[in-house]
């Protein structure tokens, strides 16, 4: 699942989703299978939301192939189909393949750049991860 507008200019999920869906997103992460009223209960903790809003971005968020839906009875559960450390594992490699795919070495060079003041473990991985590329040429 690729999400199509990476924000640059935000931080966290909300690099990824809405506000209202990211805030929707961590309590369906934080959560079990929830019903689109059990969200809005729990926004409602914070902030009241309109059920019709909460319902459109949730039905959006399972259209998109981010929740799953499965009906028991009259009601509609809802879950993650992923993890919160799934999903952004998959969005970051999308967003690092799409930088190497578009830039080549810029992007190599500067995220080299950025490790000017990694920790010893961080560094360590890598040298690893370089090793085991060399080996596979």
């Amino acid at each position: 699942m690729k999400i199509q507008n990476f924000k640059f200019h935000e931080t966290g999920l909300n690099r990824f989703f809405g506000p209202l869906e990211a805030k929707i997103m961590n309590i369906l992460w934080n959560g079990s299978e929830m019903t689109i009223k059990d969200v809005q209960q729990k926004l409602a903790e914070e902030k009241t939301t309109n059920f019709n809003t909460v319902m459109t971005v949730i039905n959006r968020l399972a259209e998109k192939g981010i929740l799953h839906k499965r009906s028991e009875g009259r009601a509609s559960l809802y879950r993650p189909v992923l993890t919160r450390e799934q999903f952004l594992e998959a969005q970051s490699k999308e967003l690092t393949n799409e930088l190497l795919e578009e830039f080549g070495s810029l992007a190599v060079s500067h995220m080299l750049d950025a490790l000017e003041e990694v920790d010893q473990e961080l560094l360590e991985k890598l040298e690893e991860k370089i090793k085991e590329l060399k080996k596979e040429t």
